[in-house]
């Protein structure tokens, strides 16, 4: 019941204190951050003559206004100062960035300088990155107390820790309140018992049978000494005893309770090593070597780069101070040694924490021996920015060669006899995890195995592929074979393979085997077989020789190869799987991509969707048709691709079951007109299930086009055809009423007035008659037979045929025809079908009436002829279209968009060119050249 209400009052107290120890520790924290101290970066001392500067801060204030040490300080702002701690007062007084006088004495002289108060440089980051420490502390020791609360020692453990933790997180800010000067005094008494816990820790641990008095003897003599160091702070704070609280006692009690503490942490690692060389049990000794290593790698950077330089006053530089990251080390061992982890997990933790150490110990010796190298060399100070960026560059590179040295001297020096079979396994891990190709993972273990274990005759067997069953060989290293091999021996059943090797001490002396057999085993002489096995199934055979000396393989050497069988194995399976898999990919990728060529080729639209109207597959057809890359539609819903008519009526034929279609859909999509024709069928899976629809689109809109200037072909042909035959029955009754009204004119006497009407109707008869030869002429059909065409009486009879028309229209000619131009050679019917489109096209442009202007003329060995109209115009944008085919800007009905086409072909038939100008609202202007006919030189 006592020893219950002990141990719960003692958990209760040590909770109380760890939360006091947490919230004190972040309470300082913030006052830390905000509150600044005023400083004159001088440490004044009491001295016989005075106040003296003891020691002057580099870049501080007083090194700015050439206060130097050892000048005595005699008044401020003209107010004496008679002791050191007066100092103190005056600058708080004055408050921060404030300029004083200082009046002091140097060798008997008196003089002034001014200066500005400042706040003191706040190690924020190495305080921060104690405060980081202090927390690793307090959790290893929170984690190992609830863990094995009730372990011997557990408690002195935590307790050791929650002190470590008041160590690292407490820090002075100076303000002098009540709390400061309780965080003060707890991280004194902290840094001084927290030694003494771990040498008594070293002390006590393991739990062995003492006396009483031999107990209390170790207390006295571990507690005893810190004790006195606090007696003696406190006196030293309260001017007591003889002790005077100056700024050099302050720093000389620094320097003693620094250098007790590095003293008592390597002595309590000292006293570790000593138990671990008496102590004869196996696991406790593999304890105290942890916690040996883990206390000295942990307290001897920290005493060497930062105690001993503070002690003896010598230079350090800012990076020491982090040395102190080596003190997380011994937690985490004595944590091992108390919860009794894994040993394998802490050394790693160790031997890792060690490599760090020692590696950050050599780049730090680097750096130095560079600075001082580069201040040799160039004559500069070492504290050169120049210099110490390149030092740093250089130090920070090294870093990692370091770690990776160091750790692997520390793996061969824990592990020694072990080492190489574990870098093996590790190796083999490796290459086996890397590799999955079957030949280059067979070369890489032939090779690792015969530098491990230095043998120089090795084979692989494996499953013959296209004799289940049987082995064959994969692979081999120093084997010269001559005749087939019978690997027949290697069977599953074999009674050898019940110790999983099959072992023959000479292969030339073997027993009761067959022949083929025994020249088998002759011609690999080898002499180990080991099956590599997975699942129970043997999948193949490793073979081995002896080593290059001659000698058998030992028991730990068949272990090892016994293991990397295992790892073979695996990998062997993996192998196959891999190229089946390989090779089934490669089929379906195959399939997959003869199956997308076709689809890409076809010159319909293929599009699939789902039953939900998600669009899963577009070609490239469809990317032309509706301007919708293959990306932006693939997860899409089809309504919001396609124009809205069309998917209402793919809609409505969703759910049938049959193969439907949609005949001449006529769309409008992003500006233009098209034509198509969609098929819509189900698509099924291999289960024959209903899984979505299959859509093709066919644009049958050059088709439709094409259809109907075929239809209108045949209406121009049949028009032609009338007109030849209306012209041949109009032909007869203009000759008759051509001859009877010259036979009338002959009877008429001379000077009658009516001989100027029977003129008239003889002068119309004749038009009459051209224009009816003209029609005749230009609806003639056949072969056009390339004839010296005169262009200006081509034009004339074309006008002469559009001369009505124009004349409805209200469209004046005015013709510039020059005469005596050369010929052309070429069909006169398709040069008048040339100017007929140009002057029907200019009267469609003037449909309020106008002028159409036409000109001949010759140039440079050519005839040019020039259709000018003043009518609407060609927009901008129409102009490099008008003589592609099927584009026309007139109304439906009125034009097919083929005149300007058929023209432009004729023109380059005959070799000539064709131009347009044209400004909407102004008019157009098409300007036409042929080559003349060249008359021949006569001599």
């Amino acid at each position: 019941m006592r020893q219950n209400l002990r141990v719960r009052v003692g958990a209760v107290v040590l909770a109380l204190a760890t939360l006091a120890a947490i919230v004190f520790a972040w309470l300082n924290f913030l006052q830390r951050s905000r509150y600044d101290l005023v400083d004159d970066g001088v440490a004044w001392s009491d001295g016989l003559a005075g106040v003296e500067a003891w020691k002057v801060a580099a870049d501080s204030p007083a090194s700015a206004a050439g206060i130097h040490s050892g000048d005595i300080l005699l008044a401020i702002n003209d107010v004496a100062v008679p002791r050191a701690a007066v100092v103190a007062n005056r600058l708080y007084r004055a408050g921060l960035w404030t300029q004083l006088r200082y009046k002091l004495s140097r060798n008997g002289e008196e003089f002034e300088t001014r200066l500005i108060t400042t706040p003191p440089h706040k190690p924020i980051t190495v305080e921060n990155y104690l405060r980081v420490v202090g927390l690793l502390y307090l959790f290893i020791g929170l984690f190992i107390f609830a863990r094995r609360w009730n372990a011997p020692r557990a408690v002195h453990f935590y307790v050791f820790c929650l002190v470590s933790f008041v160590v690292c997180s407490f820090h002075f800010s100076g303000k002098l309140d009540t709390f400061d000067l309780e965080v003060y005094w707890s991280g004194v008494v902290a840094g001084l018992f927290a030694p003494a816990l771990l040498l008594h820790f070293a002390l006590v641990f393991p739990e062995r049978p003492e006396t009483s008095r031999k107990s209390l003897t170790k207390f006295a003599g571990v507690y005893l000494p810190p004790l006195a160091l606090l007696a003696i702070h406190i006196l030293v704070a309260l001017n007591a005893g003889g002790f005077v609280p100056t700024t050099r006692s302050r720093v000389e009690l620094d320097q003693l309770e620094l250098g007790f503490l590095g003293f008592y942490f390597l002595a309590a690692g000292l006293i570790f090593n000593l138990s671990y060389r008496r102590s004869r049990s196996g696991v406790l000794r593999q304890q105290l070597k942890w916690l040996t290593g883990g206390t000295l790698a942990g307290s001897l950077p920290f005493t060497l780069l930062y105690i001993v330089p503070y002690i003896f006053d010598a230079a350090t530089l800012p990076w020491m101070q982090f040395s102190a990251l080596s003190l997380v080390l011994i937690p985490l061992c004595f944590g091992y040694a108390i919860i009794r982890y894994r040993l394998m997990d802490v050394d790693i933790i160790f031997k890792r924490g060690l490599a760090y150490t020692a590696a950050t110990a050599a780049v730090a010796a680097v750096y130095f021996g560079l600075v001082a190298l580069i201040a040799q060399i160039f004559h500069e100070q070492t504290t050169g920015s120049v210099g110490g960026m390149i030092a740093i560059v250089v130090a920070a590179f090294l870093f990692q060669p370091f770690r990776e040295g160091i750790q692997a001297r520390l793996d061969r020096f824990f592990y020694r006899d072990r080492l190489d079979y574990r870098r093996t396994l590790i190796e083999f891990g490796r290459t086996l995890t890397n590799e999955v190709r079957l030949e280059p993972m067979l070369g890489s273990v032939m090779d690792r195995v015969s530098q491990t274990l230095l043998v120089d005759r090795l084979a692989i067997f494996v499953e013959d592929a296209q004799n289940p069953g049987d082995l064959r060989l994969a692979r081999s290293m120093g084997v010269r074979l001559s005749e087939r091999l019978d690997l027949s021996f290697l069977k599953s059943a074999q009674p050898e393979l019940a110790n999983n090797t099959i072992f023959f001490e000479s292969s030339r002396s073997v027993p009761d085997v067959a022949d083929s057999v025994r020249r088998t085993i002759e011609q690999l002489d080898l002499n180990y077989f080991i099956p590599c096995r997975i699942r129970e199934r043997t999948v193949a055979f490793l073979g081995l020789g002896k080593t290059v000396d001659g000698d058998f393989l030992s028991s730990d050497d068949v272990e090892l190869v016994q293991t990397i069988a295992g790892y073979l194995a695996i990998a062997l399976d993996n192998s196959q799987l891999y190229t089946s898999l390989e090779q089934k990919a490669f089929e379906v990728a195959r399939l997959k991509d003869f199956s997308e060529n076709i689809v890409e080729s076809l010159n319909v639209g293929v599009l699939a969707v789902d039953l939900y109207g998600t669009v899963e597959a577009w070609n490239s057809r469809m990317e032309q048709l509706f301007q919708v890359s293959r990306n932006d539609a693939v997860g899409q819903p089809l309504a919001g691709l396609l124009p809205v008519e069309l998917v209402q009526e793919i809609s409505s034929r969703g759910d049938a079951e049959q193969v439907t279609g949609i005949y001449k859909q006529r769309l409008q999509h992003q500006g233009r007109s098209m034509v198509v024709n969609v098929s819509i069928t189900p698509l099924v899976s291999k289960a024959g299930e209903r899984i979505g629809r299959l859509l093709l689109f066919d644009d049958v809109t050059q088709r439709e086009r094409m259809e109907e200037q075929m239809s209108q072909t045949e209406k121009l042909t049949s028009l032609g055809l009338l007109a030849a035959g209306v012209a041949h029955e109009v032909n007869t009754p203009l000759a008759v009423i051509s001859n009877y009204i010259q036979m009338l004119a002959k009877q008429m006497p001379e000077g009658d007035p009516r001989q100027s009407i029977i003129e008239k109707i003889v002068k119309q008869t004749f038009r009459a008659s051209e224009i009816v030869n003209n029609l005749l002429n230009f609806s003639r059909t056949g072969p056009s037979a390339l004839a010296d065409v005169d262009v200006n009486r081509v034009v004339e009879e074309t006008l002469s045929l559009v001369a009505h028309p124009l004349k409805t229209s209200q469209i004046q000619v005015v013709k510039h025809l020059t005469g005596g131009l050369p010929a052309v050679r070429g069909s006169a019917n398709k040069l008048q079908q040339v100017f007929l489109n140009l002057f029907l096209n200019a009267r469609d442009a003037m449909p309020t009436g106008g002028i159409l202007e036409v000109r001949t003329g010759a140039h440079n060995g050519s005839v040019e002829i020039e259709v000018a109209d003043t009518g609407n115009g060609i927009p901008r944008d129409h102009i490099h279209k008008i003589f592609d085919p099927f584009f026309t800007t007139k109304p439906g009905g009125r034009g097919t968009g083929l005149g300007l086409s058929v023209s432009y072909g004729i023109i380059k038939e005959h070799a000539g060119k064709i131009d347009v100008r044209s400004a909407p609202g102004r008019g157009t202007s098409f300007h036409v050249e042929f080559p003349a006919v060249r008359n021949a030189v006569h001599a």
